[in-house]
């Protein structure tokens, strides 16, 4: 039983060529930080294109019952009333994010510094994922964890009444630990230190400078060392939010792998830290180009036109590029199981403690659409049959995980016989326009029994 209410299960049947433009949602993960910063800002927060999946529905909701007010107009636009930096109020509920790692994680960071309690919980899988990356920081700076064995949710957050600022090196890769500290470093006097040896997504710290704070960031010997000072009043912001490159990654790897195709995916967030999807796909061979490069609120934008490419080539995928493309690898296995030879993704065991284990989600059904996949704790191989010759035919489980429903779905489009998946309503919380989407490039994607 889905954790969204009633499973909806899908089945994508091979498609003629998709063609058309694909006006993908709002970014995720723009739009979560916008409403949180929105929140803690003094003032009013102007949102458009705001993601309205569930997940970010969730963190809207959550930042009502901090006290800040939220609504959205008849036209889509959003406006945020900030309490600002430490004025959140004590919720008087428990709160529900959902299936968003995302959103629980930053909001944890964001009222871990303030004199109050929160209890959160979340979906089977939210209440599967660990939480001890993010509190084990939060722990730095004199909040308190209560939680379910194994640091999971329901975990309630007493959050420090005299926090302190803290030095911390991220030990994994993780935009969601680094942004959870630098959001609690908001009410902590002094400076904030993260230090990541990796570059992830940058998208807090270009809004929290956005909002008025002071953060400096500096390539060191160390890594990526990011200074923030603490107890900054923000500035409300008019926010226009970029379109998602992860959702943009669908329709794009659905073009490449069926024939004739030919789509343009405009007003994409080409942020260096999210485009590493696309900078693999062309090292495959894609042919996909990005027109009309500009910049929109300080991210840089541009329009992907991504057409069939019948010679994608398997290739190594860099270690250091997966924090750039964390999420896009389940469907990037998709295309890799279209391309000739192998296709090999190493320094990826964050994949296993996503919404579901990705490796072997991914792999599992790869492995029963006829596709030849090795895989270990932090790497796996994909075993490409070519175009053409992916047998296809497995029903998948999705494992309440958006993604991996998505990518199954695309597999179906271009294998020599139908995928279906178990549970497809998980797509809902990153993209609700997934399937009208799909079906107006041409996609044959039916709800079945």
């Amino acid at each position: 039983m889905s954790a969204h209410g009633t499973p909806i299960p899908m089945t994508s049947h091979p498609a003629g060529p998709l063609s058309g433009t694909a006006l993908v949602p709002g970014d995720k993960s723009i739009s979560h930080r916008a409403l949180i910063l929105g929140a803690l800002s003094v003032g009013e927060t102007v949102i458009t294109g705001l993601l309205e999946g569930q997940d970010v529905l969730d963190t809207a909701q959550a930042m009502r019952a901090f006290g800040s007010e939220v609504l959205r107009d008849v036209d889509g636009t959003w406006r945020v009333q900030g309490v600002g930096v430490g004025g959140f109020a004590e919720p008087d509920r428990v709160i529900d994010c959902g299936n968003s790692g995302t959103g629980v994680r930053l909001i944890m960071g964001a009222m871990a510094t303030s004199p109050i309690a929160a209890t959160f919980t979340g979906d089977a899988s939210l209440n599967r994922r660990p939480m001890a990356r993010v509190t084990d920081p939060l722990a730095l700076f004199g909040a308190r964890a209560a939680g379910r064995s194994g640091g999971r949710l329901p975990m309630t957050i007493l959050g420090a009444e005299h926090p302190v600022p803290v030095r911390y090196t991220v030990p994994v890769p993780s935009a969601q630990v680094k942004s959870a500290v630098l959001l609690a470093g908001l009410n902590a006097p002094g400076r904030t230190v993260v230090i990541e040896r990796e570059a992830t997504r940058d998208h807090t710290e270009r809004m929290l400078a956005g909002f008025g704070a002071e953060i400096t960031t500096e390539e060191t010997a160390e890594g990526r060392v990011i200074t923030l000072t603490g107890q900054p009043e923000l500035r409300p912001r008019t926010i226009a939010v970029p379109r998602d490159p992860s959702s943009a990654a669908f329709p794009v790897c659905a073009a490449l792998i069926v024939p004739g195709s030919d789509v343009l995916v405009p007003g994409i967030a080409l942020n260096p830290t999210r485009a590493g999807l696309f900078e693999t796909l062309r090292e495959m061979g894609a042919d996909l180009a990005c027109e009309n490069l500009r910049d929109e609120g300080g991210e840089p934008v541009a329009d992907l036109r991504a057409r069939f490419s019948p010679d994608l080539k398997g290739i190594e995928v860099p270690p250091a590029r997966a924090a750039s493309m964390i999420d896009e690898y389940p469907v990037l296995s998709v295309v890799a199981a279209f391309a000739e030879g192998a296709t090999i993704m190493r320094g990826v065991k964050e994949l296993r403690v996503k919404e579901s284990d990705r490796i072997a989600a991914m792999a599992t059904g790869l492995r029963a659409g006829g596709v030849r996949v090795e895989d270990g704790p932090d790497w796996w191989i994909v075993h490409g049959r070519g175009h053409g010759n992916v047998p296809g035919g497995q029903r998948c489980e999705s494992h309440l995980d958006h993604r991996i429903a998505m990518s199954f779905l695309v597999m179906g489009m271009a294998a020599q016989s139908p995928v279906g998946v178990d549970d497809a309503s998980p797509i809902a919380t990153s993209f609700p326009v997934f399937e009208p989407l799909m079906a107006g490039l041409g996609a044959d994607i039916r709800r079945s029994a």
